[in-house]
Parts: structure tokens; sequence; C-alpha cells
């Protein structure tokens, strides 16, 4: 399977290699004039600003009466009425991962993460080969895909739960030389996953920190209290910190979880510590209520956000749902009830002052690349964030983890132009997210409609 997936990407890179910056021509200019800027260390929108882009960075953000001379070959839009966010980040996706099952290959997804406003994206746990050559498939071709920054494959027990994206690591010792192979792939991400151990999991912590790296963690074998009291850097999955907090003597069965309290003294204390190690949390409510909860309620399983998805992918995901077990946890109302715990645990996380994230594990069943961020923006606002500090998760926050601060997450001179253009506030309502007019990605303005023809519906 690996050799094919290789032999395709190979075809469509044609040799080109990855590199830090966009394929542009130089001195491109362009201008969106009059327009509202969304301020992520602020939380505000600024009103009637104009923003200069030179070739892939911004140039200048200024009120737009100080805009000062635009060259008259540059490419203008009116951005009265119009509102610009930073290009969305997707802290959480697999470009291998569940696409190999369904024999679709990473980059013809990636049109759907730039159509929804996507702009970048960071595997969570992929084989790196492949993950590799889908990153420079969307190096090769800005214009219709996000960036792509990878990561180890799930590091993990012996033998690993996901053969195709696991490596077993079972001993401290194997640690370091793990490190000098990842080294050779360039990830950002190291990945510790559920059937890690405490001292193979400090291990591969230390390592990474040794190497600049973040390591984050699906924890299982694993506490998060050990985790995080050992230094790691975030946590995958709110049930990394849900499964932590329920007392020994309540009964791991479908019904119970729903109906836990979770103002106690070990939620607090777990929460505390998040707080103090500033540890990151990526609830992704989008895989636990789309697939492990709630794929059978017709709202779900028929959402629009499924329509572009390439058909055989989507007729992958409820044979995957039956080799999984989804959906888990019982009755529906418990069903339902469980997934109001994980948002209210994620609104008191929030409120406690753990740095959040935004991810999706797209492409997870009726999970979609791509617009499966906006849902998940809409739901983190549902558990009690407001829409200015969803946006933050989904574009500062998430750059500072990909160790690109200075580069995304932001508009601010000096940063790569990765913008999305939308006809209304989403600080009004963080749907409107969803009111893409255009998307920016390193100065290339492209059109969602187009970008969706590129996406293969066979």
């Amino acid at each position: 399977m690996w050799s094919i997936r290789w032999l395709v990407a190979a075809v469509v890179v044609g040799g080109v290699a990855a590199t830090k910056e966009d394929i542009k021509a130089a001195d491109s200019w362009l201008a969106i004039e009059h327009c509202s800027v969304f301020d992520t260390e602020s939380g505000q929108m600024l009103p009637d600003r104009t923003i200069v882009v030179r070739d892939s960075v911004i140039d200048r953000v200024t009120p737009a009466g100080e805009a000062g001379p635009i060259p008259p070959e540059a490419q203008r839009i009116d951005g009265r009425g119009k509102f610009v966010i930073p290009g969305l980040i997707d802290a959480h996706v697999h470009v291998v991962h569940v696409l190999d099952f369904a024999h679709v290959t990473g980059d013809e997804v990636l049109p759907l993460y730039l159509a929804a406003g996507v702009t970048s994206i960071r595997s969570t746990g992929d084989e790196p080969v492949a993950a590799t050559l889908v990153a420079r498939v969307a190096v090769a071709q800005p214009a219709s895909s996000p960036r792509v920054f990878t990561c180890s494959p799930l590091l993990d027990a012996d033998p690993p739960i996901h053969r195709d994206v696991g490596r077993a690591v079972t001993d401290p010792a194997q640690v370091p030389a793990l490190f000098a192979d990842l080294a050779q792939w360039d990830v950002r991400t190291i990945k510790i996953y559920a059937g890690t151990a405490r001292p193979v999991g400090r291990a591969i912590i230390e390592e990474g920190h040794r190497r600049g790296l973040f390591v984050t963690a699906h924890l299982g074998a694993y506490s998060p209290q050990e985790a995080v009291a050992d230094g790691v850097d975030g946590l995958e999955h709110i049930w990394s910190v849900f499964n932590y907090i329920i007392p020994p003597d309540v009964p791991r069965v479908p019904g119970h979880r729903g109906r836990l309290d979770l103002n106690t003294p070990q939620c607090d204390a777990l929460i505390a510590e998040l707080v103090k190690h500033k540890t990151y949390v990526d609830p992704t409510l989008a895989v636990f209520r789309n697939m492990i909860l709630l794929p059978d309620v017709p709202e779900v399983r028929d959402h629009p956000d499924n329509a572009p998805v390439p058909a055989r992918l989507k007729e992958f995901w409820p044979k995957y749902l039956l080799q999984t077990g989804c959906p888990q946890g019982g009755a529906l109302d418990d069903r339902r009830r469980e997934f109001a715990k994980f948002q209210e645990l994620t609104g008191k996380l929030y409120r406690a002052g753990v740095p959040l994230l935004a991810g999706t594990d797209s492409p997870e069943p009726l999970v979609p690349p791509g617009y499966s961020l906006h849902q998940e923006l809409q739901m983190l606002v549902e558990s009690g964030l407001p829409p200015a500090a969803a946006l933050r998760a989904a574009t500062l926050n998430n750059a500072t983890v990909l160790g690109e601060k200075d580069r995304l997450g932001s508009i601010a001179a000096g940063k790569l132009a990765d913008l999305v253009l939308l006809t209304a506030n989403p600080l009004e309502d963080i749907q409107n997210t969803r009111r893409i007019e255009r998307v920016i990605r390193g100065g290339l303005v492209c059109d969602p409609a187009e970008l969706l023809k590129r996406v293969p519906q066979k």
C-alpha cells in the first residue's frame, strides 16, 4: 500500500523538494482596502483597515487613510463590508491514516482544506514517508493546498494500536535512535500514543524538548497527571482529560459518564496542573460528536459539509464505523449527555486558563477535511468560549504550537499573507467563518468554488 501511495505522490510532486516559502512570482502586490481586520491579540475587529501584501508576505496593515502609495500593478480587493481573519489552522488532522484504507491519497483532499479557509494543517500521527510527500505536494501547489506540518508516527506500545501509522517504542533506551531517524523527516510534532507507559513517555518528552520539538499525547496507560508533571506540551482529545477525572468507584459503562459531576476536587486538581504547566489541550470535539458518539444522528450523518468529500472516502466511512464499533456509549440520550459533558469540561478548561487548540481529527468518519473546523469552532463557542477565543485557538494558538507564531496566526507586517475574506462578522456569530468570499494563501487569491472543483468526486 505504501509503495502505491509513494508513487502517486512522487508523480504529482515531480521531484520538487519541500521549502520554507511559497512558489510565487517576485514583486506581485495585493491590497485589501477598507476592510475590518481581526486582531488575535486583543480579540477585537479593527475597522476600516487596508492590508498590503508584497509577494507572499504582509507588507503593512494600516488605517485605510494611512496606507500610503499602492503600486499601480497591484491586485486590489474592495473590502468594504468585509471581514478578514488569519488563515485558519487545523491542529489535528491525518494526511495518511484513514485515507489509506479508503484508497485516497492525501493530496486529493488538500483543496478541501483551502476552500474552507484552512491554510495550514498539523498532522498528528502519520507514516513519515507518505506524509512528507503530501507536504511536498502542498509546497508545489500552493494555490490549491494548505501548508502541511508533519508529525512522528504514533509512538506506542508493542504492537501499536494503529499498525499503519504507529511505531512500537518499549524501552527508553530506544528513544535517542528514534529521534535521530525522525530528524531526517523534519517533523514538527512528536506524538505519544495510548499504549505508552510512563518511563518511555518521560524519555520521549525529554528528548523531544532537547531537540526543540512540541510533544503531544493521546493518553491511555500514561495518565495526564503523570504526563503533565513530566512536561508534556499538549494533550490530544478531551478524553485525555475526561477519562482521568472519573472517580474510581464510577463504572466505566454507558450512561454514567453523562451524569458525572465535574465540580470535584479531583477535576479541579488536574485542571490546576494544566494551568500551572501551561499544557495545551486540543479537545477535537468534532470527532467525538460526529464519529464516536453520534454518527447515526441525521444532522451529523447527512451534514452538507460531507457533500464535497471524495466518494471513495464517503463510501469507506460506514465500513470504518462498523470496524471501530461506533457509535459508542449506548442509548442516544446517554450519548448526547456524554457529549454535553465533554463540552462542559472544555468550557471549564477555558475559564480556568488552560490554553486550548482547535483541531478536528479529520478525515475520521463524518469529520470532513476543512469544513469540520467550522463545526469545531461552533462547538467551542457552545462550550462557553467567546467567538474571539475560539478564533484565537484556531489561529494564534495553533501557530504557536507549530513554532510558527512569527509567521502565521495573526495579521501583521512581516507575517505570511494567509488570510480569509468573509462577508459577515464572525465575532457576532461564529458560523460567519463559513461566509468565505476569498482565501489568500501566501498572497495567492483563491476562489473556494474553483478549489472544490479540484477535489475528485469518484
